[in-house]
């Protein structure tokens, strides 16, 4: 490299894939940007193909099983509404903004995964608030910087409605331009998720999905008008990447009801009382995990199989795989599960132990016409890494690249270091 950019912007655009990039391509601000860019069309996701360990993934250059970030959510069977993983602690290793504080760069995250309580001076951290006496912004305000995100709710709070899309990005938007302009930050990174709502709720390839795409266009040519306004583009970077894709929906199955039909689990009053082996969703794809107590028993875990391979062979349930710890530790997943499965095409798992399948019309609380979490293979589910700017060269990388690759990619364009991490730089797009 002839040099490391001094500021360097990130732009995660949620569940923009691959399949997207002949129309944004079309798009103003797009079309101009990546004209000019370095662009790898070809991303793997991690596994579970899901956004907190993506993220997760591309700020630490690892593989969820070694970050240890390996689901949105924590394994809490008997809550109603599970607690996510939004703080720093959860990471077991350094990330990209650990490595920019120690050489004096002045960060800022925003809607960023797993940022909570990480020590980043210009925060608003993604929290989903899953008990009933919390307030979001209070819950934020504790898990990072309070003054900074009370000055931003100050300011543009009026644009927030809750998480419901558009508004939550205009909101993020609005906060990312004021920091851009105000405090200039050296290292920057911003998650948008408007995307991301509208295929759960509409489908992969549905109009109002269109219409998300020509917001982040508008979003995108704002951004990189205010670092032009800031700051010299010759000594500036930007990246824009995709962390996973979607599949379209209509099918949902339930393992932990058949667990709770063959005795694996007991529910009383509606209530977790006790289980032998449970399932945890990943959306497209499904950890199960045996109780601490049943774990080392043998008889356990060859009924448990065996039960899961029934279900696979089952044409009325959702199971198109099955992998062990072994195998699921090899794909980058938790290896501390029993097992994963993955879903056939068209279904996706939930927790609930009611009913074993229902269609997608029948869900009242968790109702998606497209999802994530796959197993990340095949060129119509990946996504996409484009950077332009200092120390980029612009070329076309037609291999295959992995999202902890994208990290020590990062990492390298800003002269850090990650240490022992899983990835490869992607020495084609960097001078």
């Amino acid at each position: 490299m002839s040099g490391h950019p001094k500021r360097v912007m990130i732009i995660s655009f949620d569940a923009v894939g691959r399949e997207d990039l002949p129309f944004l391509q079309t798009l103003p601000h797009f079309r101009a940007f990546l004209k000019d860019a370095a662009l790898c069309p070809h991303v793997d996701s991690v596994y579970p193909s899901i956004t907190y360990p993506a993220h997760t993934s591309v700020m630490t250059g690892r593989m969820p099983k070694n970050h240890g970030v390996v689901n949105n959510t924590k394994l809490q069977p008997a809550r109603e509404r599970a607690d996510w993983i939004f703080q720093r602690k959860y990471i077991r290793s350094t990330a990209l903004y650990d490595e920019a504080r120690k050489k004096g760069m002045k960060t800022a995250a925003l809607l960023w995964p797993v940022v909570g309580r990480s020590g980043i001076p210009y925060a608003v951290p993604e929290i989903m608030v899953t008990r009933r006496w919390q307030n979001q912004i209070i819950v934020n305000a504790v898990n990072g910087p309070i003054r900074y995100q009370l000055e931003l709710n100050r300011r543009f709070g009026h644009l927030r409605d809750g998480i419901r899309q558009p508004a939550l990005d205009d909101f993020i938007q609005a906060c990312a331009l004021y920091t851009v302009r105000k405090y200039a930050p050296d290292l920057f990174f911003l998650h948008l998720t408007d995307v991301d709502t509208n295929r759960h709720l509409y489908g992969v390839h549905h109009e109002k999905v269109t219409a998300a795409l020509r917001r982040h266009d508008e979003r995108l040519g704002e951004l990189l008008e205010a670092l032009s306004e800031t700051g010299s583009m010759e000594e500036t970077a930007v990246i824009l990447l995709g962390d996973h894709y979607q599949k379209d929906v209509d099918r949902i199955a339930f393992v932990n009801a058949v667990f709770r039909k063959e005795g694996l689990l007991e529910v009383k009053d509606g209530r977790l009382k006790s289980w032998r082996a449970v399932a945890k969703n990943c959306d497209g794809s499904c950890y199960v995990y045996l109780h601490e107590k049943v774990r080392q028993d043998a008889k356990t875990g060859e009924a448990v199989m065996r039960l899961l391979r029934e279900l696979a062979d089952r044409r009325d349930f959702g199971i198109a795989r099955i992998f062990t710890a072994a195998q699921a530790g090899a794909l980058g997943a938790d290896p501390s599960c029993f097992a994963m499965l993955e879903a056939k095409d068209g279904w996706y798992f939930l927790d609930e132990w009611e009913t074993e399948t229902k269609t997608v019309e029948e869900e009242q609380r968790h109702r998606m016409r497209a999802t994530h979490g796959y197993l990340p293979e095949g060129e119509a589910y990946q996504t996409f890494f484009a950077a332009s700017g200092c120390g980029i060269h612009p070329v076309t990388v037609e291999r295959t690249v992995k999202l902890w690759d994208e990290g020590v990619t990062l990492a390298a364009l800003l002269g850090l270091d990650l240490g022992n991490a899983d990835g490869a730089v992607i020495g084609e797009l960097l001078e």
